[in-house]
């Protein structure tokens, strides 16, 4: 048994918030009797119908994108900025899990299924998350040891990342390094940086758990294969480990 409004939106219909929307307004059927009261648990086998029209179930779709530098990762954005979505057009109602930032690139899943979402972004799976960060600024010693045993800052606390370290260039001030987090707090990356005094001059997500987009050009996309799904789930319920 799930709440209404869930369902309603694992079909693929609408958002949850618009589904408890159509149900107080009382335009949702469940088994021919019209449910108006939020949180009311149903069957999936039940007829639900929006308006007389009976919901189908949404095949789950799961898809990898190169994100390119220049687009938002949301479904519609109010400044007209190109969004992920125009790269990608198929016909089922999908989303990206978690964000990247407008200047950001790398891999970004996209689904139509609630519960991988939560799986990949909820910071109590720590699923890795590995970044190319080019850095206006060189990390010190004792930088790389704050961030490898968790970063504390007047915003928020970090958890330990690893850090990898793979060009410097003391003439220019400029720093090159990989670093791997298992949460993932809004401009997480940024703000850490920004903490220890330096600031990102370009961030490419080069992984997110096992998952590439090495054989990507930015803006391609794949679906992802059925084992790769079931790989990434098993990881986040391992919280993570490999």
């Amino acid at each position: 048994m799930e709440r209404l409004q869930k369902i309603i939106a694992q079909s693929g219909y609408c958002s949850r918030r618009k589904a408890e929307e159509l149900i107080l307004q009382g335009r949702v059927k469940v088994n021919g009797k019209t449910v108006d009261i939020l949180g009311t648990k149903v069957r999936a086998q039940d007829d639900i119908q929006i308006d007389g029209k009976r919901i189908e179930k949404e095949e789950k779709i799961y898809y990898v994108i190169n994100k390119p530098k220049g687009c938002v990762t949301t479904s519609k954005d109010q400044f007209n900025r190109k969004t992920v979505l125009d790269y990608i057009p198929v016909k089922e109602r999908i989303y990206p899990v978690g964000r990247l930032d407008y200047d950001t690139s790398g891999v970004l899943f996209l689904t139509n299924d609630g519960q991988f979402t939560n799986q990949m972004i909820h910071p109590r799976y720590h699923l890795p998350k590995t970044y190319l960060v080019n850095l206006q600024g060189l990390l010190s010693e004792q930088d790389i040891r704050n961030l490898r045993k968790g970063l504390h800052t007047k915003e928020a606390d970090y958890q330990p990342c690893r850090v990898h370290m793979l060009e410097t260039d003391p003439i220019l001030h400029r720093c090159r390094f990989e670093l791997t987090i298992y949460e993932g707090k809004n401009h997480q990356v940024k703000k850490m940086m920004e903490a220890l005094g330096h600031r990102v001059r370009r961030l490419h997500r080069t992984r997110f758990g096992f998952i590439s987009a090495d054989d990507l050009k930015p803006g391609e996309y794949r679906r992802l294969k059925p084992f790769e799904v079931k790989k990434l789930k098993n990881l986040s319920m391992q919280g993570g480990s490999k």
